[in-house]
């Protein structure tokens, strides 16, 4: 028994290392998909091929491939393990990769015998995504060893003439170094690609690409092998084959098409939206939980995958650069001028063998299908974000339109880590719509994770807060959202408890007529004191970093004597733990569950940036510092979540001249 669950973790472990290490590099990737768009369609234009030759624009292509991307992909995984700092480093060592390539194919050109064919440049593709990250680790460990040793005055040189110095060490290494190693691995997975193509293999690949999407595990295979090589190849050609190994989106309308037809229950009844999803919005994850609830359905995936890419090969057509998200929209924009033929039939063919093959294997089990007294739909959504290891709002979607609940839902709980702030608002929206519908008999309340009660019916929290609220409730339905303002799976939400009260009969008595559609809490605002006030109010004409909105948020909070110096650094560990960024442009920061300490009185400050602030990838406009004491503060959050849930209030508190009008327009918040 115990060598089981040791092999059982070890597998896991290993899944899990491929899963993060492909994450990362899909990290480096794919925010810099929108520059491969621009140089391909730059190609498909400009070129001597292209449809508007033009050799003055053509000379943009070279320089973008070989310098400009392998950069962007250095800053962005330099930016991801120590931000600008570690961007900056890693650049200047990818640069000395690829200066170092460059010169080896340049000694190797130079002596060749005449008439010989040369060596074509290599991209630096894999170099970047190597050094642009070590740089950033080297740099990191550097600060660490005289962090707090500086003289005061001398931080600005130090740092200066460390980080330079740093990248002029890592750029030599890679010279000399890395630059060899980097050519001669592409040119052993260029060699191998080739040999696949030559002996007409390339379509068994499949094998291995089709079931690694529905494990996650294709992202170090795709990001890691695929892109560099198809970049390097589409180069050279114009095109690459190699793109559409993992983007053709048939194999994922294959399965759906099957299940819309054929499937039973909860799988059927949600397939037809799912394919829409997939196949036109590119979100290949979402058709994984129909191939797991029946793992024969792999063969189906397989069988067209391996249609595509057989397909593309006869007709010799290949994309311009990646298809990021695999929409058959984003294939099509991408695709090669003399290649649309094979494309479009690689996508029908494929769709149609692995609809074929899924028809099979359903109707061969569509009698028991129908007979199985549980659906196990729910489950294989459940286990397929399992696999990815992080929530999913798309398989969250899921979930939410399939749950069937065991028992009538009356016990509603929003959960975030410190319960103060975020949940609080959602709570207030929610319960709002609630009423609204006309339901009576639900409670809805906010909490932090660690005080979940153990009898809630649906637990709503943001994605990577759902795995740790599932530990607590166990037993609730769980809805994952990705922020608490207008997430969309709040009108899910609404239509679950209406399913639940129709399948349990009628609505709940069990709630006293104070709680329906309220909240179990003592949410009296404290009547000494207000908890806004004119000082608390700021606005900025320009635009903040997110940290120094957050100090400035937890600036105010001090001086209005509601917190300790120490709350700063618990609201940074509540953004490193997950955003408060609500929609609507607003964002809430505060300070963990374990910084309670810290908060003295209940106290708000509100802060426009007019110029924006860059939060986690979303701009926010307002900044509203929260510190609670107790619960008198969620009323005042029930109230500045119904005026940020209505867009036109947030245009008229972004008009404002003043921070008199904004604190007037923000006046309720005052109120008991």
């Amino acid at each position: 028994m115990t060598t089981v669950s040791a092999e059982t973790n070890e597998k896991g472990g290993a899944r899990v290392a491929v899963q993060k290490f492909g994450s990362f590099l899909s990290g480096m990737i794919m925010p810099n998909i929108p520059a491969l768009i621009a140089w391909g369609i730059i190609t498909a234009l400009f070129i001597e091929a292209g449809f508007l030759p033009n050799e003055a624009l053509a000379s943009l292509v070279g320089p973008m491939i070989h310098y400009l991307l392998p950069l962007l992909i250095a800053m962005q995984g330099g930016r991801m393990v120590y931000e600008t700092r570690g961007a900056v480093v890693g650049a200047i060592a990818t640069m000395g990769v690829i200066a170092g390539s460059d010169w080896i194919v340049a000694q190797f050109n130079a002596g060749l015998p005449e008439g010989a064919d040369a060596l074509g440049e290599v991209h630096m593709f894999i170099g970047a995504m190597i050094m642009g990250p070590l740089g950033a680790y080297v740099i990191k460990q550097l600060d660490k060893l005289w962090e707090g040793k500086i003289k005061s005055g001398f931080e600005m040189l130090v740092n200066m003439f460390s980080a330079g110095i740093a990248g002029f060490v890592l750029a030599i290494a890679g010279f000399y170094w890395l630059a060899p190693v980097i050519n001669a691995l592409m040119d052993v997975m260029g060699t191998a690609v080739r040999w696949l193509i030559d002996t007409n293999l390339l379509p068994l690949t499949s094998i291995i690409i089709e079931p690694a999407k529905v494990f996650f595990l294709n992202n170090a295979i795709n990001h890691g092998v695929l892109t560099p090589l198809g970049v390097t190849e589409a180069a050279e050609n114009g095109k690459s084959i190699l793109f559409l190994l993992e983007a053709n989106p048939g194999p994922g309308f294959g399965v759906l098409l099957a299940f819309t037809i054929f499937g039973v229950g909860a799988a059927k009844a949600t397939a037809p939206g799912a394919l829409l999803i997939q196949f036109i919005g590119g979100i290949h994850e979402i058709y994984f939980p129909y191939v797991l609830m029946k793992p024969a359905l792999l063969l189906a995936v397989i069988a067209g995958g391996a249609t595509g890419v057989g397909t593309n090969m006869v007709f010799d057509a290949g994309l311009r650069a990646p298809a990021s998200p695999g929409s058959i929209l984003a294939v099509l924009a991408q695709t090669a001028s003399d290649s649309y033929l094979g494309v479009i039939l690689s996508v029908v063919l494929s769709a149609a063998v692995t609809f074929a093959v899924a028809s099979v294997i359903l109707l061969s089990s569509r009698r028991r299908d129908l007979a199985a007294t549980e659906d196990s739909f729910s489950e294989a959504v459940a286990k397929t974000e399992a696999n990815k290891g992080k929530s999913s709002s798309h398989l969250s979607n899921l979930s939410a339109a399939t749950a069937v609940p065991a028992q009538k839902i009356t016990n509603i709980v929003f959960a975030c880590d410190a319960g103060m702030g975020s949940s609080a608002m959602g709570a207030s929206v929610l319960r709002k719509k609630i009423t609204s519908a006309g339901i009576e008999g639900v409670s809805v309340t906010n909490k932090a994770i660690a005080a979940l009660p153990g009898n809630a019916d649906l637990v709503i929290t943001q994605q990577q807060l759902t795995d740790r609220a599932k530990a607590k409730e166990p037993q609730a339905v769980h809805v994952s959202v990705d922020s608490f303002m207008n997430a969309p799976e709040y009108d899910d939400v609404v239509a679950l408890v209406r399913e639940s009260e129709a399948q349990q009969g009628g609505p709940s008595s069990g709630a006293g007529s104070d709680q329906a559609g309220g909240v179990a809490t003592d949410t009296r605002v404290r009547s000494d004191s207000q908890i806004l006030t004119l000082s608390q109010v700021r606005i900025h004409a320009g635009s903040a970093s997110q940290d120094q909105a957050l100090t400035e948020a937890a600036e105010i909070l001090g001086s209005a004597g509601a917190v300790t110096e120490d709350y700063l650094a618990a609201m940074r560990d509540r953004e490193a733990t997950v955003s408060t960024y609500m929609g609507n442009e607003l964002a809430i920061p505060h300070g963990t569950n374990d910084a309670k300490s810290a908060v003295k009185a209940s106290a708000l400050s509100v802060t426009r940036y007019d110029g924006g602030v860059d939060w986690s990838g979303e701009k926010v406009t307002f900044v509203i510092g929260i510190a609670g004491v107790g619960d008198e503060h969620l009323e005042i959050l029930a109230k500045i979540a119904e005026l940020f849930a209505d867009e036109s209030e947030v245009a008229r508190l972004k008009q404002a001249s003043s921070e008199e009008e904004l604190l007037r327009l923000l006046s309720a918040v005052n109120k008991g």
